[in-house]
């Protein structure tokens, strides 16, 4: 995968990852949720997996060329190749609900193709989390994390795959907010919400940020 003659074909699976410090705050938990990943029906390799990580642990830190606080992109193509780059991190330019559920609805297609979804719509309400989420799907690696802060604080979760639907409709309480491995923590602008609600959302928001800070 580092030759230099080496040349990927149609893209199949594309992961966007935040970068802080040209270090990948979640990546243990990216690797796990890539694991669980499928291209054209089959698990990626075990030598691409491993690949990825030692790629991102003993190059990625090291590259000046790296975007520092950007996002890493890892691109398997339908061959199972492998290839990373990294670009600006951008803040989403709308975060309404609509928005975000419909991003979240697009993920949900993603994890019905390739096994996991990178964005999902969550709602704060009632002092518990709810996630747009089947229970049959694996965790991406900032759901993953949403899930044990979660568990930490004694925050009830469920799950539900139809929250992004029904968001679009407006039929959602408390704080909507979208959970991704690019954006972290992006709160809906036009939902509003009860104070604990938005604690809930707060906290997470500054969890993640943390973690950023904590390898820059």
């Amino acid at each position: 995968m580092t030759d230099t003659a080496f040349q990927l074909g149609k893209p199949a699976l594309v992961c966007r990852w935040r970068l802080a410090g040209r270090h990948v705050p979640l990546l243990n938990r990216h690797m796990r949720a890539l694991s669980q990943r499928r291209v054209n029906g089959e698990a990626l390799s075990t030598n691409l997996l491993g690949w990825v990580k030692q790629h991102i642990e003993w190059s990625l830190a090291e590259d000046p060329a790296a975007v520092a606080d950007g996002v890493l992109m890892v691109v398997v193509d339908e061959a199972g190749q492998a290839a990373m780059s990294t670009g600006a991190y951008e803040p989403l330019a709308d975060a309404s609900l609509e928005d975000l559920a419909l991003r979240a609805q697009t993920a949900q297609v993603e994890a019905s193709e390739l096994g996991v979804a990178p964005e999902v719509l969550c709602t704060a309400e009632d002092g518990g989390i709810t996630i747009g989420l089947s229970t049959d799907v694996p965790a991406a690696g900032a759901t993953s994390l949403v899930e044990h802060l979660a568990q930490t604080r004694g925050i009830a979760l469920k799950r539900d795959p139809a929250l992004p639907f029904r968001a679009v409709s407006g039929l959602v309480g408390g704080e909507a907010f979208l959970v991704s491995d690019e954006y972290g923590i992006v709160a809906a602008t036009n939902a509003g919400c009860a104070q604990e609600d938005a604690g809930t959302v707060a906290f997470l928001s500054a969890a993640f940020e943390k973690l950023y800070d904590a390898v820059r």
